[in-house]
């Protein structure tokens, strides 16, 4: 006897509704666990990531990746294996940083960097005694940014670069990240926008991966730094923190945006997300540029 083929799709819609509820009903538990608060102090105290300063539903949600992916039952059982565990530590602290990363992400907000940002820095040092170009990525995860950066101003300087003293700074909470940015070894699907001449000239392709040439390494420099409680690097022709602040709570992000303004020089350039904005008094300082490109400009 054949099995009803509509008695088997309705048995099977009736797993997927029962996996739904089982998920949402999940999540419900974790929401009204009262063991939430003592695990973000908990994860404060060992970790130093600031818990507080992250939008809850967004801390909740990256939190909770590894509360399931461990089989934890309760907020309070997955503390007792973070205690326990240093790797899950590493895996939390990964979950909590995690930032989606290309070269060359938003190919148009790279398009108006090279064809106007970049040829106005050079061309502003040009009569300098000491042509000193500061760069910081703030956010760059594993150094996709900043290498992509590092590509636009040897492209365009050339046989010049030397005349000039390039500084690129990549910075990041997560020291996972910043170990892989410095290996500068990426899969070939994040080279996705780089074609194949530029591909060649300043990568070397090792099995499945490629590795970037140290003729790009001479100008970038990565170091850990938290934009929100350490203070503030200064001195920069263009500041590109792209897709971080929007995971903060309003006044974070506010206060970072002054503290961006002020690391920036008279005449310099800050990029953000496009999913993000200018809040409170920060939208005053900065004059647009290319709104469409989320790019502003600090006039004095």
């Amino acid at each position: 006897m054949k099995p009803d083929k509509y008695r088997l799709e309705t048995d099977a819609e009736k797993i997927k509704t029962e996996r739904e509820r089982e998920k949402i009903k999940t999540e419900r538990d974790f929401e009204e666990d009262s063991g939430f608060e003592l695990l973000k102090r908990v994860i404060t105290e060992s970790t130093g990531f600031n818990c507080e300063q992250y939008k809850e539903a967004h801390f909740r949600r990256r939190v909770n990746v590894r509360v399931r992916a461990t089989g934890s039952e309760s907020y309070e059982k997955y503390l007792r294996l973070l205690r326990k565990s240093s790797i899950e530590h590493e895996y939390l602290i990964k979950a909590l940083t995690i930032n989606v990363s290309e070269f060359f992400r938003n190919p148009e907000t790279f398009e108006v960097i090279e064809k106007e940002v970049v040829p106005f820095l050079i061309k502003s040092r040009s009569d300098s005694l000491v042509k000193s170009i500061r760069i910081w990525s703030a956010g760059c995860a594993t150094g996709e940014e900043v290498y992509s950066l590092a590509i636009l101003f040897h492209r365009a300087l050339g046989k010049d670069l030397d005349k000039y003293r390039i500084s690129i700074i990549g910075t990041d909470i997560d020291t996972i990240s910043l170990e892989k940015a410095r290996k500068g070894i990426y899969p070939e699907n994040v080279l996705k926008n780089i074609d194949a001449s530029t591909r060649e000239k300043y990568f070397v392709k090792k099995g499945e991966t490629y590795q970037v040439l140290d003729n790009l390494r001479s100008i970038i420099r990565f170091k850990r730094h938290d934009m929100i409680s350490e203070s503030c690097i200064d001195h920069f022709d263009l500041i590109i923190c792209r897709n971080v602040m929007i995971y903060f709570k309003k006044e974070i992000q506010e206060q970072l945006q002054l503290n961006f303004h002020r690391a920036l020089n008279k005449k310099g350039f800050f990029v953000i997300g496009k999913a993000e904005t200018l809040l409170g008094t920060a939208s005053n300082r900065f004059k647009p540029y290319n709104a469409r490109e989320r790019l502003y400009l600090k006039e004095n």
